[in-house]
């Protein structure tokens, strides 16, 4: 008679699920709030137009400007794992934007928009890329913000709650300069004032 033997779990695995961060951590790191997620989560599906498997990382100023942001696709055959995810929002981070490790306290905050496939609840794949993203801005000198993710549902700030139906993750594209307003009506954005940000907007890029 053969019996069944189940292999404790290697060092590797149990480095992958140590680079996972659960949403009660999440919620008790002190993530700063958004004012308007949904103005945020608007403008950089219009830069980025992100589908599934597209993260967007962006970088805001303390008054919740959009500085610099970069978007890439994630190997989906990959292993989930914080460490990589940390890897390739610190590269993008280095491309757009000089860190602010010379600084006591960070001034400008990094959020993530995670474009995915399934449910808006929380998977392992996001406490991935929440472990990935606070260790990137900590590499960075930038304050860990809000983490968003963007499903057929539509989007959601995991931790806070808050959430809404349009953009998601088969929205059609967008004019510039166009925000969705409620469950779909369209407004005109007022046109920003571009004279002190021209050289800020200049470092915004979709990788």
């Amino acid at each position: 008679m053969t019996f069944g033997f189940v292999p404790p779990p290697s060092a590797d695995s149990a480095s992958r699920a140590g680079r996972i961060l659960q949403p009660a951590e999440w919620a008790a790191a002190g993530i700063p709030l958004l004012r308007n997620p949904r103005e945020v989560v608007t403008g950089l599906h219009i830069r980025h137009l992100p589908t599934p498997s597209t993260a967007v990382v962006a970088v805001l100023d303390p008054e919740e400007r959009l500085t610099a942001s970069a978007s890439f696709v994630r190997r989906s055959a990959a292993a989930v794992d914080g460490w990589d995810f940390r890897n390739a929002l610190l590269a993008r981070l280095r491309r757009v934007i000089p860190h602010d490790l010379r600084r006591r306290t960070p001034i400008r905050t990094a959020v993530l928009l995670y474009c995915r496939e399934g449910e808006s609840r929380w998977t392992e794949e996001d406490g991935a890329w929440m472990w990935g993203l606070r260790d990137a801005c900590t590499l960075h000198g930038l304050r860990c913000g809000a983490y968003i993710t963007l499903t057929h549902d539509g989007w959601r700030v995991l931790g806070e709650g808050r959430g809404g139906r349009r953009p998601h993750s088969t929205s059609l594209p967008t004019e510039l300069g166009v925000a969705v307003e409620g469950d779909g009506d369209a407004k005109a954005l007022p046109r920003p004032h571009l004279g002190g940000r021209r050289k800020a907007l200049s470092h915004s890029a979709a990788v």
